[in-house]
């Protein structure tokens, strides 16, 4: 159903003729199919450097194929520039501005469609929540990873390069090498190149079927993107008067199952166990970060891409994208080939004629990498609603040590850089959940500190902040429920004992502390409070909902029925 003529449909409206005429409109254009360009490109981040243009061609292939481009920016904060100070705040809370920029644009000016373009880890969340909001004919594309950078004789990424500062700590590189890593590690636009958030959410935007298969992992300045660009301004305008699905018809349980056996194949961002359910609770599905943990556990790890594996998006790329993935989850039954995907297939259908797996890039389910998915929940005592750890690449997964507790990420950022902790502890990093933060800040920092000084596996850290998808080590993040809330990471103590153990079917995080002294400790401690914000930060706090169901802002499902007459 075209929404468009709703904004002139009646005399009192007509005035907004005015203003399409204004915008050099004459009547055939107005009478064509308006289509939404929503990207996130600017000058923030190379991530978000071509997206610009990458949204022209798209509003070119809108105008070829009988519409009219409305090219509608919105917001994105780096994560690459926003890493271990303040601004980190704003990463999480940019994943509801974009979505809400997008229902507010799409909402108030009645666009028939939209082809929503990002590539930062908030942006694909971010819009993909928006197209799933507002329910109207569009479609999602992965702006595209950077190519690998090459320093030393090898294909590197940034997280190379965060790893060095915690080796030059450690005394095993110079300022050197770190500035050879610096300008080297990202040699362009794109998002970064691993398979850290933007490139998961990516793959999941395949997975729930909102993309084309095969988009994701083509490079950000590969030629190809043109065309893809125009291909998806062609099906959206199709979809505006055909009987195409719509973004709620595409989420569905079955999807985002799906979704969250490619993270877990994958050995994909903990970060995806944030913005799936958030994706989810757009379309009025309750799904958790227990309901997540299902499909882990049942999934094998095939994926070998860093940061627990070799390769990066671009290697990938060269033998077929995450088809190849999807199709050899299919077979194996981890996938479920019936879901429906944007243009009208199933994802069974789209998927096959992909190549096989090569063997070394991705596996076959027969020799996984491992038998279970790469990302584990644990629960206990310390997290009853939860936590998230990257098993991918490690070579233990079971851990047990004193804890050192830190009020913030400033003070253990500190302490790992003067190296002030001891092999075998657990570094406690509380007060940097959804509210307490407010903003639930990445510590890639921290862990690429640890892991640069040789620690990685040495320590661990807990948080009820996050990770980011490119953070690898003995890292668990997303402790629910959070310190600000009275959690029981609130009630952590320095040299009380912590349990780890990631080990499929039994995995737990135990405080071995007795459930009476936790209960005098919390009585001493009162109820939290919170500081005061003011702005933005002090609008999401008191909005935002806890991490074990995606940190979302608002009750969901969206009725958008009213909007068209």
């Amino acid at each position: 159903m075209r929404r468009f003529p709703t904004i002139y449909s009646t005399l009192m409206r007509e005035n907004s003729k005015a203003f399409l005429y204004g915008m050099g409109m004459n009547d055939e254009d107005i009478a064509k199919p308006q289509i939404a360009v929503a990207h996130t490109g600017g000058g923030m981040s190379p991530c978000n450097m071509n997206l610009g243009t990458q949204a022209v061609h798209a509003a070119e292939g809108v105008r070829q194929a009988g519409g009219y481009p409305h090219e509608t920016p919105v917001v994105s904060v780096s994560d690459g520039l926003t890493m271990a100070h303040p601004g980190m705040r704003f990463s999480l809370i940019s994943r509801e501005l974009i979505a809400d920029s997008v229902e507010a644009t799409m909402r108030a000016h009645c666009w028939d469609g939209m082809i929503a373009i990002g590539a930062c880890d908030k942006n694909l969340p971010g819009l993909m929540m928006g197209l799933v909001r507002v329910n109207a004919p569009g479609m999602f594309l992965h702006g595209g990873a950077t190519l690998p950078g090459r320093v030393r004789g090898r294909d590197v990424s940034a997280l190379d390069a965060f790893e060095t500062i915690g080796r030059m700590i450690a005394g095993d590189a110079d300022r050197a090498e770190l500035e050879d890593y610096q300008r080297h590690a990202i040699p362009g636009p794109g998002a970064c190149a691993g398979q850290f958030t933007a490139n998961t959410m990516g793959m999941v935007s395949e997975a729930l079927g909102l993309s084309p298969v095969g988009v994701s992992m083509v490079p950000a300045t590969d030629p190809l993107r043109e065309s893809l660009m125009h291909d998806a301004a062609r099906a959206v305008v199709a979809a505006i008067d055909g009987d195409g699905p719509l973004p709620r018809d595409l989420v569905t349980r079955m999807a985002i199952e799906n979704a969250c056996a490619i993270v877990a194949a994958t050995g994909g961002s903990t970060n995806a166990v944030l913005h799936i359910p958030a994706i989810a609770h757009e379309a009025g599905i309750d799904f958790g970060i227990e309901d997540a943990e299902k499909v882990f556990q049942r999934t094998p790890l095939i994926g070998n891409l860093s940061p627990g594996g070799k390769y990066l998006a671009a290697h990938l790329h060269a033998i077929g994208g995450t088809p190849v993935i999807l199709k050899e989850l299919i077979a194996g039954g981890y996938v479920d080939g019936r879901a429906l995907t944007i243009t009208g297939q199933t994802l069974g259908e789209a998927v096959a004629n992909a190549a096989p797996p090569d063997g070394e890039i991705v596996r076959n389910n027969a020799t996984p990498i491992a038998p279970t998915g790469g990302v584990v929940v644990l629960t206990g005592n310390l997290c009853p609603k939860g936590a998230l750890l990257k098993v991918a690449g490690l070579p233990s997964v079971t851990f047990r040590g004193p804890a050192r507790v830190f009020d913030g990420e400033e003070a253990a950022q500190t302490a790992v850089e003067t190296r002030a902790y001891n092999e075998g502890d657990v570094l406690v990093v509380r007060g940097e959940g959804p509210k307490g933060a407010p903003g639930m800040k990445e510590m890639l920092g921290i862990t690429a500190l640890l892991y640069g000084q040789g620690m990685g596996a040495k320590t661990a850290l807990l948080t009820d902040g996050r990770f980011s998808g490119a953070s690898r080590g003995m890292c668990i993040g997303y402790a629910s429920p959070e310190a600000a809330v009275g959690g029981p990471i609130a009630l952590v103590e320095d040299g009380d004992i912590i349990a780890i153990d990631a080990r499929p079917h039994v995995a737990s995080i135990t405080l071995e502390v007795d459930a009476a002294t936790l209960a005098r400790r919390a009585k001493a401690r009162g109820e939290p409070a919170l500081p005061r914000h003011g702005g933005l930060l002090e609008k999401y706090a008191a909005s935002v909902q806890g991490a074990e169901r995606g940190a979302v802002t608002h009750s969901g499902a969206v009725d958008t029925s009213g909007d068209i007459d």
